[in-house]
């Protein structure tokens, strides 16, 4: 049987989308901006006015928030597993107390306040995964950096792993290797690396996050000496491991590429953030890039920011909406 030129291009556009399709879901799901324009219009102003009173309140708020939604994507996935409290009917064993969030992870009071206006607003409706990653793109807006289309429709897990907090996210003291094998686990790359690390511009650190490396004699050869004294001064060889010191103390509350500049006067806070600079040529080029060019790492950043938010999100069926972060539903 003979088939027409135009049944052979409706043909060959049906099977062009149905590849996308499955493309899509390979990928994680589907998740896009426009996910809530029907359920609940008004997610992105309860969501952005809560999150703009908790960092005038607090400036630290943001980096909190940003932080969140990076630890909760590297483990298990954009599921708002880091949310949940130990206990209730699934005998959850919080991801709260591993060691990366342990003493140092803080926002959980404003997602609290931000799903109780939303389940007011349109009850069962938005996902604590997609508050996180809402929360972090306004967090970002409001201290000066990049904004970016988040998409949404992620879904919320049923438990928690305390091991996966444990092991999947980088650490300070972690190898430029180590680190660089941990996001390629997660599908993300050097580049994502080296502009992610750039969120670094806000936000404190723990002094026992890179205290270790002041007071060895093989810890401190990428380090500015008067900038390494400076750490000390604040974080003293015994003692004080809780004391906070700016991640860039150059412009500390706001969004921009002062982080890469200071890589590149020996100044990183952490290890973690001066090895970039120090010990591969390509991601050295990525920090040479950005410090000279703001709107390049603006960039980048958002594009990452994205593809870091659909790491393996739950879709369709799977999962739940929670009525309370903190808890599984049933």
């Amino acid at each position: 049987m003979a088939h027409s030129p135009n049944m052979t291009m409706m043909f060959i556009a049906l099977l062009a989308q149905t590849t996308l399709c499955f493309a899509k879901i390979t990928n994680g799901g589907y998740l896009y901006p426009q996910f809530y324009d029907r359920s609940c219009p008004q997610v992105t102003n309860i969501v952005r006015s809560i999150v703009a009173k908790a960092v005038a309140q607090d400036p630290r708020m943001a980096a909190s928030l940003l932080r969140l939604h990076f630890h909760d994507c590297f483990v298990k996935g954009c599921d708002a597993s880091i949310l949940l409290d130990s206990g209730g009917a699934r005998n959850v064993i919080s991801e709260k107390g591993s060691i990366p969030n342990s003493n140092s992870a803080r926002g959980f009071e404003v997602i609290d306040e931000i799903k109780a206006a939303l389940e007011t607003a349109c009850p069962q409706t938005v996902s604590c995964a997609d508050i996180l990653a809402l929360a972090a793109r306004d967090s970002t807006v409001l201290s000066g950096g990049p904004s970016w289309e988040v998409p949404v429709g992620r879904r919320d897990s049923l438990g928690a792993s305390l091991h996966g907090s444990n092991h999947n996210i980088p650490a300070p003291n972690n190898t430029f290797q180590t680190i660089l094998t941990k996001f390629k686990i997660q599908g993300l790359d050097i580049v994502d690396l080296v502009a992610l690390s750039g969120s670094h511009t806000i936000g404190n650190a723990r002094c026992t996050s890179f205290k270790q490396r002041l007071y060895e004699k093989t810890g401190n050869e990428h380090t500015d000496k008067l900038f390494a004294a400076q750490l000390r001064m604040n974080c003293p060889q015994s003692g004080g491991d809780q004391n906070l010191f700016f991640l860039d103390n150059v412009t500390p509350m706001k969004f921009d590429n002062g982080y890469y500049k200071n890589l590149m006067e020996s100044k990183g806070v952490l290890s973690s953030d001066q090895i970039l600079f120090k010990e591969n040529q390509e991601s050295m080029e990525l920090v040479k890039e950005y410090a000279a060019n703001q709107d390049m790492f603006f960039q980048q950043f958002a594009k990452s920011m994205v593809k870091m938010g659909n790491i393996s999100p739950l879709t369709g069926f799977r999962g739940q909406i929670r009525r309370s972060c903190r808890n599984v539903d049933g």
